[in-house]
């Protein structure tokens, strides 16, 4: 294999299926790819691979690499990593993106840190654009804006790594849109030789029995969501909004502040360190809007902003704004819809 310069995805692959974060980060990666005038590439790897392109190939991807042994499923730390850096010395992509997840916060540094690149966690947004070094003067073009919160969600960042590559980002789940691009769509697939990229020397680590528990909270795929945030000011007000939930059907959710303040599970946190959703309606209960809670929500179709503070941020990306405390908003909200419910 000759250097590409292509964008590469790191798709996770259990259970047969591909997660959902790596088919969001294919939707983004296709538009990034189309924009520098790449090939859009996937890496998976793991054990019975057959037909995982098919769940690849409809997000835009034109080229699915394979790397198929019984000891790379489940994933385990240095068999993943030594695929990766060997075979990205092999074929230089530009790009390198991966989800967030357990097994992206492990997997990305090893690789960023071997290859000597550089690696933005947790980026709420990717573009290409150019840039000038404020000290040489010199010109970059077609660099991959890695765009983050920064300093406590008081600015937001925009990361480049202008001189070595790839240039590496993790995406939470949800922050990136997926869409289907083309349902029929077939690209080329690679299967490559594990023993080419990792040694047996590489497999110190067995998984000898896996115990996953699903989260009892569906807060992801919920139309309507009841947030709460520090300023419903108590464990008791906090109450309020599951009963408002249980009136119209809603899950409940909260900022950073209201789970560290013990008024919300983590489970329910929702924001750059939670889950992002999308929701049709989001309805904020005492929530001032930092940006790390925006950028958890700000693609919400209608967002209602319930404050007793006018001039909270959240306000400007509200729908609808309500001034006045929860607890005196709340049950009023619960009594119209026990009433006006069919």
């Amino acid at each position: 294999m000759t250097d590409n310069n292509n964008l590469v995805v790191y798709c996770e692959f259990d259970e047969g299926k591909i997660a959902d974060v790596s088919q969001e980060l294919l939707t983004k990666g296709r538009k990034l790819a189309d924009r520098l005038g790449v090939k859009l590439e996937a890496l998976v790897l793991g054990d019975k691979l057959d037909g995982v392109e098919n769940q690849i190939f409809p997000y835009g991807a034109d080229v699915v690499y394979k790397v198929e042994d019984p000891r790379l499923f489940p994933y385990t730390s240095n068999p993943h990593a030594a695929v990766l850096i060997n075979l990205f010395k092999e074929i230089k992509p530009q790009i390198c993106l991966m989800g967030a997840t357990c097994i992206g916060r492990d997997l990305g540094p090893r690789v960023s840190s071997c290859l000597h690149s550089g690696l933005t966690a947790d980026c709420t947004a990717l573009e290409i654009g150019d840039h000038t070094d404020p000290k040489t003067g010199k010109e970059y073009t077609d660099l991959l804006y890695q765009i983050r919160p920064a300093f406590g969600g008081n600015i937001v960042a925009t990361i480049v790594n202008p001189d070595h590559r790839p240039q590496m980002a993790t995406v939470r789940e949800g922050v990136m849109k997926k869409e289907i691009k083309d349902a029929g769509y077939k690209g080329e697939v690679i299967n490559l030789d594990p023993k080419k990229y990792v040694s047996d020397e590489d497999f110190v680590v067995e998984i000898i029995d896996r115990h996953i528990e699903k989260s009892k909270v569906n807060i992801k795929n919920s139309p309507i969501i009841v947030a709460g945030g520090y300023g419903v000011g108590s464990k008791e007000n906090f109450d309020l909004l599951f009963k408002l939930a249980d009136t119209i059907g809603a899950e409940v959710g909260a900022s950073r502040a209201a789970v560290d303040a013990g008024f919300a599970e983590h489970c329910r946190q929702i924001g750059q360190t939670g889950v992002t959703v999308r929701p049709k309606l989001y309805i904020a209960c005492g929530i001032s809007g930092q940006i790390q809670h925006i950028a958890g929500m700000q693609e919400s179709a209608m967002i209602i902003s319930i404050n007793n503070d006018p001039d909270a941020p959240i306000n400007k990306i509200a729908d609808v704004v309500i001034t006045g405390t929860v607890e005196d908003v709340v049950p009023k909200l619960i009594k119209y819809y026990k009433k006006n419910s069919k």
